[in-house]
């Protein structure tokens, strides 16, 4: 094929034949194209050009879950709990293909230190201390061994043995006076005799009387309330005694004025007297709350918290009469034992729950 002949370019004419219209051709077959499709691509939004696929791909699922580290249940349980660590599981993660086989008797000659980090040894003695939760248990105030007073001894002196007697004697004498002086129970039963059928009728008619009376001092009453209702005649107020009376409440009004000017004053000027008055009430909810400080630490020297339904009762003091101090160990008659001294040591100081005493039946 030969080349396109060159048109002459002498006039205006030649110069408007030879231009080409491919372009604008080109842009007209677009737009056409475009308006039969619905719109240009660079005009329509983003969410118009794509979409998402909702649909379920079970195989591309089934791939993801193949792939994914294995969990056991247990661990995903306690994932689900923030507060809880789960402990790491005994499965050891897979190593390379191409990880060299190792012979039965180089694993059994291992230490424990050669397992890896990820295992988790559940009969492992390690941090075994760290684990377990300290139990961290408050001081008592009470000691564990008490010394008896001296009076309390086998051969006491007089004045010493005479006290601790008479600690004792209070603390019965205490108990007495309590169990005659407390409140009486309620009674469970009432004594009296029944009331016969006869006076069951009598008691009836003498209730209906006395309403009958009732209602005739209520029909009376109403009367005279009736008499007391009447129509009471109103005085017309003129326009002077208006005035008189918005007059004296005006005047009310700037006297109450003045009053509360005067008290205010007062009160700024008895600031320093209020200041005064709070240090004071400051120093004695001080005082009040070291007196109390140190009665609730005398109280815990004497008798432990309460820990149970039951309060804890003293053992009562292990004092000899008069006519049983003979001066020598040998002569002494056998009192408490140990055993019940250290529980009774041991419910004083907080250690176990205080019990009440349980009676023996007799067998049949």
């Amino acid at each position: 094929m030969g080349k396109k002949a060159k048109g002459s370019r002498k006039g205006k004419k030649a110069w408007r034949a030879n231009i080409s219209t491919e372009d604008i051709e080109d842009f007209f077959e677009k737009t056409t194209k475009d308006a039969l499709s619905g719109g240009t691509l660079d005009a329509l939004p983003s969410d118009a050009l794509f979409f998402e696929d909702k649909s379920k791909d079970l195989a591309v699922k089934r791939k993801i879950e193949k792939h994914r580290e294995k969990v056991l249940h247990v661990d995903s349980v306690l994932q689900g709990n923030q507060f809880v660590k789960p402990v790491p599981s005994s499965t050891r993660k897979k190593g390379s293909k191409n990880h060299k086989a190792v012979s039965m008797t180089n694993e059994a000659n291992k230490d424990d230190s050669d397992l890896p980090s990820d295992v988790f040894d559940m009969w492992g003695d390690k941090d075994e201390d760290i684990r377990k939760g300290k139990k961290v248990t408050k001081p008592s105030l009470i000691p564990a061994v008490e010394v008896d007073p001296p009076g309390c001894s086998f051969n006491p002196s007089y004045e010493s043995h005479r006290d601790v007697l008479a600690c004792a004697v209070a603390q019965e004498m205490q108990k007495i006076y309590k169990d005659e002086l407390g409140p009486t129970p309620v009674p469970l039963t009432v004594s009296g005799e029944a009331i016969a059928e006869e006076d069951r009728y009598f008691l009836d008619v003498d209730d209906g009387s006395d309403d009958d009376e009732g209602n005739l001092e209520s029909e009376g009453d109403n009367e005279d309330g009736a008499s007391e209702k009447r129509p009471i005649k109103t005085k017309r107020v003129t326009r002077v005694e208006l005035n008189k009376r918005l007059r004296r409440k005006e005047q009310q009004k700037k006297e109450a004025e003045a009053k509360k000017l005067v008290e205010l004053s007062k009160e700024i000027d008895s600031i320093p007297e209020i200041m005064e008055e709070i240090k004071q009430d400051d120093k004695e909810k001080q005082k009040k709350r070291l007196r109390r400080e140190v009665a609730k630490q005398e109280r815990l020297k004497a008798r432990p918290p309460r820990l149970g339904k039951h309060k804890f009762e003293p053992a009562p003091v292990q004092v000899l009469l008069s006519d049983e101090i003979n001066g020598s160990i040998r002569k002494l008659k056998g009192c408490c034992s140990l055993i019940k001294d250290r529980y009774k040591s041991l419910e004083k100081r907080g250690l176990i729950v205080p019990t009440s005493k349980t009676s023996k039946r007799k067998r049949k």
